[in-house]
């Protein structure tokens, strides 16, 4: 090999080495800091776009999780408001069973009266109830996503608990003013009613119980999907961080030896 002044090959290639090491090196660095094997796009475009679409649908799938949330608790007050119709309605039949008894006065009747008076309007006033300003009872049905793309709903009934056939109505209309204006039929046929109400609205509530368990299962498996992608492993890259600091610290001294040997020329000079 010449011996040469103006250029320094050795030198060259150490430090384009010493560069390359050093660039890794931040590399490293910057994703065991971030936690990131994808720290900037260069690094994986395809996988960050793999990434990116996952992380969308676990966050819808949460999203779809709360909507679901929400929907069981519209049922569970839409329940106990039946819960409560159901109570008035068994005092109603007390009340007109007793109101049947011959050896009743007119006073005593006028008493059963009073109280079935209040007893009306309080099963009145139940068909009337809310949940976040959304009528619990009427005759439109509310349908609720339970898939992140919206595919799949799951159709809330309309239950009109005023209705005269399917609810309560027979009870509380204008021409009802006591006990002799109804028949026993007509309160036992408004508990089969709230019975057929209560019923459907626990269905309802388990579908939504099975929809709920499917979408954590979904989000936490996108959410693993999409780790493995962008998540550094820490063990493998710290092994790395090592390799590249060393490779970074022998460059560094290699370089000095590079620009240490054209001096040789110098001895040969004098």
């Amino acid at each position: 090999m010449s011996v040469v002044i103006n250029t320094n090959f050795a030198a060259t290639v150490a430090s384009n080495n010493l560069a390359a090491s050093n660039e890794m090196l931040q590399k490293s660095l910057n994703r065991l800091s971030s936690g990131s094997k994808i720290v900037t796009p260069a690094d994986d475009a395809g996988g960050l776009a793999v990434s990116i679409k996952l992380s969308a649908a676990a966050r819808r799938q949460g999203a779809v999780a709360t909507n679901i949330g929400n929907a069981v608790s519209y049922l569970q007050t839409q329940d106990g408001v039946l819960k409560v119709a159901g109570k008035v309605l068994d005092r109603m039949g007390e009340l007109k069973t007793l109101y049947a008894d011959p050896t009743k006065s007119s006073s005593d009747l006028g008493n059963y009266d009073s109280e079935f008076t209040e007893l009306k309007a309080q099963l009145s006033d139940l068909t009337g109830e809310k949940f976040n300003s959304i009528a619990l009872f009427g005759s439109a049905d509310l349908s609720v996503p339970v898939t992140e793309d919206t595919q799949t709903s799951v159709t809330m009934a309309g239950r009109n608990l005023a209705d005269s056939a399917s609810g309560v109505g027979a009870l509380t209309g204008s021409g009802v003013t006591s006990l002799g204006d109804i028949d026993l039929s007509d309160i036992t046929d408004a508990i089969q009613n709230v019975a057929t109400f209560r019923a459907e609205n626990g269905a309802e509530q388990s579908r939504f119980g099975f929809a709920a368990e499917l979408l954590t299962v979904n989000k936490a498996n996108l959410e693993a999907a999409s780790s493995r992608i962008t998540d550094v492993d820490v063990a493998s890259e710290s092994t790395q961080l090592a390799r590249f600091n060393i490779l970074v610290q022998s460059g560094t001294a290699m370089l000095s030896q590079a620009n240490q040997s054209t001096q040789v020329a110098l001895k040969l000079l004098g």
